[in-house]
């Protein structure tokens, strides 16, 4: 197994450092309890008014549930996916339920959750995945999502197992090196 630690222009904490999208799961399983920790640190997460415009589906590897979201996975996902101890929906709520007004931060909120809980499973030693390639209007119909709901991304879920089990081109995209933009390039101090 090959664990991915990013080099750092900075002195970030290790949890940021270590977290990479795995496509390699083992066929260990997840535990009801730790999977309902993950989703916790998520419902954590800061939100705009603290509107918690989130949702997440979930189902557990060798469950008929499991078997529907891989379904509504893009064809390049499923090969890998399949083998995740669980897969998370994330749906974001557009309007404020009380106000009935649209909320223009649902996505970022949405993302938040997801961040906090890909930080949560690693430190519990689960690693993440996270898709946008996956059909809308399947999830919307497999979860019965309302019209205010709107799928996000799709999270595999599991412990991480070795690239080489994994075929092309997945094993390749799992042997590469990872990288980011300079923060010159990404930041800008303004005077």
């Amino acid at each position: 197994m090959s664990i991915k630690i990013a080099t750092t222009q900075h002195d970030v904490i290790d949890l940021i450092k270590n977290r990479w999208s795995p496509r390699s799961f083992s066929a260990k399983d997840l535990s009801a309890a730790t999977l309902e920790t993950i989703l916790e640190a998520g419902s954590w997460a800061p939100s705009a008014n603290n509107t918690q415009p989130w949702r997440f589906i979930y189902a557990l590897r060798g469950t008929a549930g499991f078997d529907k979201l891989l379904a509504t996975l893009a064809p390049g996902n499923q090969p890998w996916a399949k083998n995740a101890a669980a897969l998370v929906a994330t749906i974001g709520i557009r309007e404020t339920p009380d106000t009935q007004q649209k909320n223009h931060y649902f996505m970022h909120d949405v993302g938040m959750a997801t961040s906090f809980m890909l930080l949560q499973a690693l430190n519990m030693e689960v690693y993440a995945h996270v898709m946008a390639g996956f059909n809308k209007q399947h999830i919307a119909e497999t979860a019965g999502l309302g019209a205010n709901e709107e799928a996000v991304s799709i999270v595999a879920l599991g412990y991480i197992d070795s690239a080489e089990k994994l075929e092309e081109p997945y094993k390749t995209r799992e042997l590469t090196a990872r990288s980011r933009n300079p923060i010159a390039t990404i930041a800008a101090h303004l005077d």
